[in-house]
């Protein structure tokens, strides 16, 4: 097996005795069972060392691989310049890598380099590292905004490009858990932290990895976590092992939950290629959700392979309920791949001769035209969710107060910009929150005037 170990590691500058001054003790378990790690790679040896870090460079659609023969950093940036790394790069398998991601049509590689200089997400892991073994090559790897089944191919990749160099690997996933455990952290109190943090410890205790796609994405901003999406490349590098999993400590006292757990293969284990049977699950519910859907959003699904597939805006078929074709109204069409959006374009008010011909056309330009994002693809089709929602009329409102935000969608105007949001969305808790977004949809700043209006909607999903 190429990959010997895995390992879940926090990366709190504080821990760094010439950074945290005293305050390191503070959390002494965690010291403890990072000096354990340490010992443990000293025993495997590894090659190389693969780090994960959610503070190396980052892109929303791109995940960067350090290039080059080595690189350098220091704690300068926490009042400690005299704590300095100085790192060789495998450049041999940094190129598989990245040759195994070009083969798969993968977002991968060494392009977009912003910071040469090591983060301390890559220090804090390799601080320990250092003080037990240093016979090894590192690589370094950032995260991405990509969905989470994107991180974890990128470890299949990973352990893929691995095993056919016959490379001896150790791979260092670094993330701090939850920010929001305590009102006296740095970062505040929130309900979802504590609840993180519990999770991601059982999940990760128990190796059960297909868990690990089962947190919204929604929660995790609330819990204020900065691991989640390395927890799951390393998951993806152990695809298909039986796993030994141990966890070593958790602790929480200053806000932020750090947690340890060390991950051992032993052997090939074909029930644990999660993210074929997430892949398989997930094509067999939207296979069924389909066959229940109305005739709203099975036109919508029809519009967009239509456009999708052969470039053509289908005509309006037979066969339809009367109020497609009797009705106008306003309607959205909203694209979802994954639990993330992936396109959403309509009318407020009507703009064709039925509201028939108002979501064939809205799909196409949802499918297409959103300026957030690449036109949908062929091969995207099958794992689309596809939601209608048909807006009633919209009316003025004079203040805040006459909206909520899971009956009623807004619309904000000034002059000529206007921006609107519909009700009931993910993540949206607040009326205040509500109004915000779509100011800024509409390029309308937060002090400025404006005027309000509200609208229901039908939604179709």
């Amino acid at each position: 097996m190429s990959i010997l170990a895995a390992y879940m590691v926090p990366h709190p500058p504080m821990i760094i005795p010439e950074v945290g001054r005293g305050s390191e003790a503070q959390i002494e378990a965690t010291w403890a069972a990072y000096m354990q790690v340490a010992e443990e790679i000293a025993e495997l040896k590894p090659e190389t060392i693969i780090i994960s870090s959610p503070h190396a460079t980052m892109y929303a659609d791109y995940f960067h691989i350090s290039p080059g023969k080595q690189s350098e950093g220091s704690f300068a940036q926490f009042h400690a310049p005299q704590v300095r790394f100085l790192e060789t790069y495998d450049e041999a398998l940094v190129r598989a890598i990245e040759r195994k991601a070009e083969e798969n049509n993968f977002p991968a590689g060494t392009m977009g380099q912003r910071e040469k200089a090591l983060d301390h997400g890559t220090m804090v892991p390799l601080y320990f590292i250092r003080k037990k073994y240093a016979n090894f090559k590192l690589v370094r790897i950032g995260l991405s905004g990509l969905p989470l089944e994107d991180h974890y191919q990128l470890g299949q990749i990973i352990q893929s490009a691995a095993g056919e160099m016959g490379r001896r690997v150790a791979y260092i996933a670094s993330g701090d858990l939850s920010h929001k455990l305590q009102s006296y952290g740095p970062y505040g109190f929130a309900a979802e932290g504590p609840k993180y943090d519990a999770r991601i410890m059982d999940v990760c205790s128990r190796a059960a990895f297909g868990e690990l796609f089962d947190f919204s994405e929604t929660f995790c901003q609330h819990a204020a976590e900065c691991g989640h999406r390395s927890f799951v490349i390393m998951a993806g590098a152990l695809d298909g092992m039986a796993v030994e999993a141990k966890r070593l400590s958790h602790e929480d006292v200053t806000g932020v939950g750090y947690g340890i757990c060390t991950f051992h293969p032993k052997g090939a284990d074909e029930s644990r290629r999660f993210l074929s049977i997430r892949q398989r699950n997930e094509e067999k519910r939207l296979t069924e959700a389909r066959e229940r859907s109305d005739a709203w959003v099975r036109l919508a699904q029809e519009s967009v392979n239509s456009y999708v597939l052969r470039r053509q805006v289908m005509k309006v078929p037979d066969g339809l309920p009367e109020e497609l074709l009797n009705r106008k109204a306003g309607a959205f069409v909203s694209i979802h791949k994954q639990g993330r959006l992936r396109g959403c374009i309509g009318t407020i008010a009507p703009a064709r001769a039925n509201l028939a011909e108002e979501i064939i056309r809205n799909a196409v330009s949802a499918a297409a035209d959103d300026p957030r994002f690449d036109p949908i693809q062929p091969e995207e089709l099958k794992w689309l969710e596809i939601n209608v929602d048909v807006l009633s009329e919209p009316e003025d409102i004079q203040s805040e107060d006459e909206l909520d935000i899971k009956r009623y969608g807004v619309i904000v105007t000034r002059g000529q910009r206007r921006g609107l949001l519909l009700p009931d969305l993910e993540g949206v808790d607040t009326v205040r929150q509500q109004v915000a977004i779509a100011r800024q949809k509409a390029g309308i700043g937060p002090e400025e005037k404006v005027s309000l209006q509200r609208f229901e909607v039908v939604r179709h999903t």
